[in-house]
């Protein structure tokens, strides 16, 4: 991992070469999301019924009186002992943001299929406070292309990250948005998949300002390679 070693002018130029791509890279990263926030939306048409804390509760109810609601899709099948591995990393990153979003009209909750037993008990056992709900006996996971039906499985291919992939799970992750107006009506204005979901690991921001970056060198080459549950290090 040797570098050259220069003098403190030399490594100021470098930098300031750098610099430059990192506010193309600032001017683009704006660009994007203003495209994203003005993307075209779907209207929510069928009623969706979670199992939560607090009882059974509707798409719109998990909104919480605010106008817009953000939804990570963790994998968390029934029967499963424990949620994904990178879905358990990303949730280390809500609770801390959540408390500022949630007082910008923004509520964050997480869904999985499995049973709300099975949520409640890992939620606890990793210290999470965050809303997490049950889709389990709902089409929501199916219908937002994390999850997918037996018969899918059978047929090899599976619709995924907007594309045909190779069938090898039951569930996979993704984030998606949805607006509430003033009328009630619910709209999805937004889903991403797959490295999409990296715009929400803190810690990955970090690794990338240092040498090593993020050192996912094998076997998988990406954050299994080094990542555990918290409470597994």
């Amino acid at each position: 991992m040797n570098r050259a070693t220069v003098s403190r002018e030399e490594w100021t130029a470098a930098r300031r070469q750098l610099l430059d791509r990192e506010k193309e890279l600032t001017k683009l990263q704006e660009e994007v999301n203003r495209q994203r926030s003005e993307l075209p939306w779907v209207k929510v048409e069928k009623e969706y019924v979670f199992d939560t804390p607090q009882g059974r509760q509707t798409l719109g109810d998990l909104f919480a009186g605010r106008s817009q609601l953000i939804v990570y899709h963790f994998m968390f099948g029934p029967g499963w002992k424990a949620g994904c591995l990178g879905c358990s990393f990303f949730a280390d990153h809500v609770d801390g943001p959540n408390q500022h979003i949630s007082h910008h009209d923004v509520t964050f909750a997480a869904v999985s299929r499995a049973d709300l037993a099975e949520i409640e008990a890992y939620k606890k056992r990793m210290g999470w406070r965050f809303n997490w709900v049950s889709s389990a006996g709902s089409d929501f996971n199916y219908d937002f292309h994390v999850s997918f039906s037996k018969d899918d499985m059978a047929k090899g291919k599976v619709y995924y990250n907007f594309e045909m992939i190779d069938a090898t799970m039951e569930d996979l992750h993704g984030t998606s948005v949805f607006v509430k107006d003033e009328s009630g009506a619910i709209y999805h204005t937004y889903s991403s998949y797959a490295r999409g979901d990296e715009r929400g690991l803190g810690a990955y921001m970090f690794l990338d300002l240092t040498p090593k970056g993020r050192n996912e060198t094998g076997p998988n080459f990406n954050l299994t390679d080094w990542v555990r549950r918290h409470d597994e290090y």
